[in-house]
């Protein structure tokens, strides 16, 4: 295929030698199966400011911490320059955490570095060598739901000991590779303690997960695990390998648990809308 211009600056210094195809394009970035001598691996190409919408971003990088006191004043102040470097910090962020998760031991792919802008990385496959589907296009039995829930809720867990959030958990954020589930897509990654939306979204990660997963295992809609993550989380006593039970018991005059179960439901809904939306898309 042909190079698009923004890998080609990755085969001149050699950090590439071929782009073999496009794997996906969103609103964020498009990513592309790349050749790096005898290995085949992925590049992730952020597109342009101009390209994306901001609107919501400011929920996320409450908390971020900006490297240097001027770019935080003009990212303060939204100048021409201060956009620029909210930009560059918004990239960073993903960059930063798939090092920072990876040493952790979370179930994220490798990545192999940074260059002009572009995010080298492992591509995650399936048992058959071709690139890994998203968990929201595979069919599942109950078995197979609940021991993918187990580990995508430890994973959870991972990145909340290392005091982050993944912000827009789901089931199309999640690759199923030969050995489970792979998380991916971390540009709205959340600072736990720094943001103060951090519990809501933790809560919306995991009900994201459990409702797209109770489709094939329904006791798992009745487990509470972000409430009792964020309750250890708050109290200092989660650990990576702290035991969960799914079980917690809210202060009913503090919790609208009306509206959590809400929650749950509408994530369910909106899982259900992705896919049949991708089933449109395919038949057309």
């Amino acid at each position: 295929m042909k190079t698009p211009p923004s890998l080609q600056a990755l085969i001149d210094d050699g950090v590439i030698d071929e782009v073999l195809r496009p794997l996906k394009s969103g609103k964020e970035a498009a990513v592309y199966v790349v050749r790096s001598g005898n290995e085949v691996r992925c590049a992730k190409v952020y597109k342009d400011m101009a390209q994306r919408s901001f609107q919501q971003r400011v929920q996320y990088q409450e908390g971020r911490k900006i490297r240097g006191s001027r770019e935080a004043r003009a990212i303060g102040k939204a100048s021409k320059y201060g956009r620029k470097q909210q930009e560059v910090a918004w990239k960073n962020a993903e960059v930063d955490a798939l090092y920072q998760l990876r040493a952790a031991g979370m179930r994220v792919p490798e990545p192999y570095g940074y260059f002009h802008g572009v995010l080298v990385m492992e591509l995650v496959t399936d048992a058959e060598g071709f690139s890994a589907p998203r968990l929201g296009e595979v069919e599942l039995s109950a078995e197979q739901a609940r021991d993918y829930h187990r580990v995508l809720v430890r994973q959870v867990v991972l990145m909340l000991c290392c005091g982050l959030i993944h912000g827009d958990l789901s089931a199309y954020n999640v690759l199923v590779g030969p050995d489970g589930p792979v998380v991916i897509d971390f540009p709205q990654v959340v600072s736990a303690s720094g943001n103060n939306a951090a519990r809501t979204m933790l809560l919306r990660d995991v009900n994201n997960l459990t409702a797209h997963l109770g489709r094939w295992a329904p006791e798992l809609l009745e487990t509470w695990y972000g409430e009792e993550i964020w309750a250890l989380f708050q109290a200092g006593e989660l650990r990576p390998d702290t035991e969960l039970t799914g079980e917690f018991t809210p202060d009913e005059t503090e919790v609208d648990l009306d509206s959590i179960r809400q929650s749950i439901n509408d994530a369910r809904e909106e899982a259900l809308i992705r896919q049949q939306g991708r089933e449109a898309a395919a038949e057309d």
